[in-house]
């Protein structure tokens, strides 16, 4: 039986742990807009038909201050110059030069999110809920075809155990299904097992698509060629996560973990389709990201800051034969798209 003393000591403590979370909240908030009034301005611009009229990045500001998080534009010929910032908050983003996806989130008391398609000034048309965390996004070369990806339980692809939704739909809204629904092959058996996944889509064009499968129980992941007309797909290579199709179309940039590399390490290499041989590029850092690619010799990705900065993140580059140093494209930035007339 609990006495009156308990139930007063146990009232007094619940109040106290209100109190500490209500104390702790106050404080993040304050520390966390202290930074950000304390950040330096980043050059900005007004003048969003200027970029838009030429060859540019579309990409998430991750610039402390009123930029965080948001959609940006740079021009491709000055990529760390001023930057035109808008109005829509995005977790990812991507764009071609008609029409563009923004994966939003609501962090309220239940965190829920969505995806806003965007036209081709970036602004806002429509949004549709998305089940689970947002993870990766792509349209296809000529903005007909949309993918993402989310995580429906697990927040990371390192996580022994996780669920991911990958869903392909028209840019009209029309939901073409999920690729877990598609039939897999990989080397040469059907993939059935319970524990199957994919993700990170890469168009080719309005039917053909890469991406990932992967089975926790089997211990692979692999890359995958898949037709959405014939609803189907085979594997092409084993140990590759979030491919990303060469503008010529003939190589698959991924992130690989490369023999007993451990969970959630990964270095970025680039296949070449025709002759099937793997190149590891020179960026040496662990890269989680689905990579763009630059021109048909260079890719871009995302990588935290160290420290303190660990919330700001830059846009890398590195030449995708292998050779050269990785060095930074647009600083304060992820989730770029590199747009071209």
């Amino acid at each position: 039986m609990i006495t009156r003393p308990k139930l007063v000591a146990l009232a007094v403590i619940c109040v106290l742990a209100i109190a500490g979370a209500i104390g702790y909240f106050v404080y993040a908030r304050a520390s966390v807009q202290a930074e950000a009034s304390a950040a330096p301005a980043i050059a900005r611009t007004s003048d969003l038909d200027a970029l838009l009229a030429e060859d540019h990045v579309v990409f998430r500001s991750t610039a402390l201050g009123d930029s965080y998080g948001r959609l940006s534009v740079v021009s491709l010929a000055d990529p760390s110059g001023d930057r035109a910032v808008l109005d829509s908050s995005c977790e990812r983003v991507y764009a071609t030069a008609v029409n563009g996806v923004c994966i939003t989130a609501d962090r309220g008391i239940v965190a829920t999110y969505g995806i806003t398609e965007l036209n081709a000034r970036l602004a806002p048309q429509s949004s549709t809920e998305l089940v689970g965390l947002p993870s990766r996004a792509r349209i296809s070369p000529d903005g007909s075809l949309i993918s993402t990806t989310t995580f429906v339980t697990g927040h990371s692809y390192a996580e022994s155990s996780f669920a991911t939704q990958t869903i392909i739909r028209r840019d009209t809204g029309e939901v073409l299904g999920n690729i877990e629904d598609f039939s897999a092959t990989v080397d040469g058996q059907p993939l059935t097992v319970v524990d199957r996944n994919y993700w990170g889509v890469t168009f080719v064009d309005d039917d053909t698509f890469y991406a990932t499968a992967a089975s926790t129980s089997l211990g692979k992941t692999w890359l995958v060629k898949g037709s959405i007309s014939a609803r189907t797909m085979t594997s092409v290579r084993t140990d590759a996560e979030c491919p990303s199709i060469s503008p010529d179309r003939t190589r698959v940039a991924y992130k690989t973990r490369q023999g007993n590399a451990a969970p959630g390490q990964w270095h970025i290499a680039v296949l070449d389709l025709a002759t099937g041989k793997e190149t590891v590029l020179a960026e040496t850092r662990s890269v989680d990201d689905q990579v763009e690619w630059l021109d048909d010799s260079t890719v871009l990705y995302a990588l935290p800051r160290d420290g303190s900065e660990a919330t700001v993140s830059d846009i890398w580059k590195v030449r995708a034969d292998g050779s050269g140093s990785p060095e930074v494209l647009v600083p304060e930035g992820s989730s770029p798209s590199v747009v071209r007339h």
